[in-house]
C-alpha cells in the first residue's frame, strides 16, 4: 500500500534518491534513468490518451498500470534477495507479455503489409502513439544498457520491446488500419 501524505521530503536535495530496497543512489545512476524514462513513456501514454477511445483507451489504461508495474520492478536491484523482503516484490510477468503480443497479433490482422516505412504522423493520436513508441524504445535501451552491469528481470526487457511494437501497431489502427499512414519516400526532396 502506498501512503504520501507528504510530497516533498528534501531527502534528493543532495543528488540522491532511494531504491525500492532503500539504497540511496545518484539521481543519474543508470538504474534511475531507467525507471525514469519508463516514467516519461507513461506520460506520454496519459498524453495520448487525450486522443483516445473505445478498445485503444482501455488497452492504453491497462498499459499505464503496466508501467507503474515495470517502474517498480526496475527501481529494485537484488531480485535474488526477493523472498527476503518485508513486503511482496512487484515483478514484470510473461502475463503481461503475452497480452501486448495477442493485441499486437489482433492489430495486425486489421491492416495490411507495409511496402514502406511510416513516418510519424496522420491522426493526433497516431502521432502522439509514435511518441510513445520512441520513448518506450529509449527506456528499453536504458533497461539493456543496465542489464549488462547489474540484474534486471529480463522479462522487463522483453515488455518494453513489445510495447514499442504495440505502440507501433497502435498507430497503424490510429491511422484509418493504415490507409490514412504517412509513408515514407526515400529521396523525395533531392
Amino acid at each position: 500500500m502506498v501512503v504520501l501524505n507528504k510530497i516533498y521530503t528534501k531527502s534528493g536535495d543532495a543528488g540522491e534518491t532511494a531504491l525500492g530496497n532503500g539504497d540511496r543512489v545518484a539521481k543519474h545512476a543508470l538504474r534511475v534513468n531507467s525507471y525514469g524514462t519508463v516514467d516519461e513513456t507513461n506520460a506520454t501514454v496519459g498524453l495520448a490518451r487525450l486522443h483516445a477511445t473505445g478498445e485503444i483507451d482501455a488497452q492504453l489504461a491497462m498499459i499505464q498500470n503496466d508501467l507503474f508495474d515495470l517502474g517498480a520492478d526496475l527501481c529494485r536491484p537484488d531480485m535474488e534477495k526477493d523472498a527476503e523482503s518485508e513486503y511482496p516484490v512487484l515483478r514484470m510477468t510473461n502475463a503481461q507479455v503475452d497480452r501486448l503480443e495477442i493485441e499486437i497479433d489482433a492489430m495486425t490482422a486489421k491492416v495490411d503489409p507495409l511496402r514502406s516505412f511510416v513516418l510519424p504522423g496522420g491522426t493526433a493520436l497516431a502521432a502522439h502513439l509514435h511518441l510513445c513508441r520512441t520513448v518506450a524504445r529509449r527506456a528499453e535501451r536504458l533497461a539493456v544498457e543496465l542489464s549488462g552491469c547489474e540484474a534486471v528481470n529480463p522479462i522487463a526487457v522483453k515488455y518494453l520491446n513489445r510495447l514499442s511494437d504495440w505502440f507501433f501497431q497502435a498507430s497503424r489502427i490510429a491511422n484509418a488500419n493504415g490507409k490514412e499512414d504517412v509513408l515514407w519516400v526515400p529521396g523525395a526532396n533531392r
